[in-house]
This record gives C-alpha cells, sequence and structure tokens, in this order.
C-alpha cells in the first residue's frame, strides 16, 4: 500500500512558550524530541522541528503513514500533547525514492 503523507503543526500553549518554558515543560519537550526521533528511525517521519516563524514558532513535521487513523494514534501518543495541540492536513507530497 502506498504510504499517505500529512502536515503536522505542533500549535504551543502560549506565544512565548518556546521562549519561557517551565522545567517541567522542557522535560515533556524533550522526551516530543525522542518520541519523533524513534518514528523516524522507523521511517515514519520524514522531517519535524521548529518553524522560526518571527509571528511565533511552532513545531512542524511530515509524516507519511497508511491512513488517516495513524495519525491520530501517532499525535495521541506524543507528550507535547499534555501541554500543546495538533492540526494536520493531507499532503500531495513529493518524495524521492
Amino acid at each position: 500500500m502506498e504510504k499517505k503523507h500529512y502536515f503536522l503543526k505542533l500549535i504551543p500553549s502560549r506565544p512565548s512558550f518556546s521562549q519561557d518554558m517551565t522545567p517541567a515543560e522542557r522535560a515533556i519537550m524533550q522526551q516530543h524530541i525522542v518520541y519523533w526521533r524513534g518514528l523516524m528511525d522507523q521511517g515514519m517521519v520524514i522531517v519535524f522541528g521548529p518553524v522560526m516563524d518571527p509571528a511565533g514558532v511552532y513545531g512542524m513535521g511530515v509524516i507519511a503513514v497508511d491512513d488517516e487513523d495513524q495519525v491520530r494514534t501517532l499525535i495521541n501518543g506524543d507528550p507535547a500533547n499534555q501541554i500543546n495541540r495538533y492540526e494536520y492536513f493531507p499532503m500531495r507530497a513529493i518524495v524521492k525514492e
């Protein structure tokens, strides 16, 4: 089955989040990085990381999965879900094979 691609946007709980995380929030975000790196090692994540938008930093990722249910499962498993929220959108990605 051909994989489907999705763009994920991690929206911080407040505009200043990247500059003023509490120690507890920083620990959760470190777990978030470990979580998505593990999925990258499994081939599900194409790219992820912070976007340094002058209007406000947010996280992004591009994933390759079987279906939208898998997207929701991956998002629900992310520790950052405790303190931030996600939006996601299907993509017509062009990728190098």
